[in-house]
Parts: C-alpha cells; structure tokens; sequence
C-alpha cells in the first residue's frame, strides 16, 4: 500500500487498526472470522452453503480479510482452505482493546 505524506501523521498502530477496521467493515466478513474463531478452518466451499451469496462475492470478502492479514489461506486443490492468522490475531485484539479502553 502506498502511504502519503499525511499518513506519517499517525502510528503503526493507528495504521494497522485501521486496516483491520476496514477489512471488518461488512457484516459478512464479520461472520466469516466468527466462524474462523470457532472452528480451526473452513474450506470456501463451506463457506457457500453457509452464505447465500455466490463464490465471486465470497471470494471477494476473503480476500479482504487476508490483505489485512486476519486471515490466511491455502491452496488444496481444488480448495483453498481459510484459517486465522494466527500470529497477527493477538496484535489485532490487543489493538481493538486499546481502542474500546478510549
């Protein structure tokens, strides 16, 4: 990502809760990470029989959970399996609490 001049203004911290913010701004990827916090993964085949969306539209929301870094996947052909990120999930929690203490 390409970061302004402006963008100097504000920490680390401020910059990343705010991409993880953004990637968390529809209700459907909040779903998704409460179904990645409860089981370990989930294929996105599961994810459609779940979502009545079409894949396109899922795979799109997965994406943007992964460019934040919330989620990670891998390829097991002819899937891709979905987890948490497991080591960036305690800095995004740890964020999210700071903030909520404001």
């Amino acid at each position: 990502m390409i970061r302004t001049l402006a963008d100097t203004a504000y920490s680390l911290e401020e910059r990343q809760l705010a991409d993880f913010a953004k990637a968390l701004g529809h209700p459907v990827r909040i779903q998704i990470l409460k179904i990645l916090i409860n089981q370990s993964c989930c294929f996105t085949g599961n994810l459609t029989e779940i979502f009545p969306l079409a894949q396109s539209t899922i795979s799109q929301h997965l994406k943007a959970l992964k460019e934040a870094g919330l989620i990670q996947g891998e390829i097991m052909p002819p899937k891709v399996r979905y987890c948490l990120n497991k080591e960036k999930w305690p800095l995004v929690q740890t964020l999210f609490k700071e903030l909520l203490k404001l």
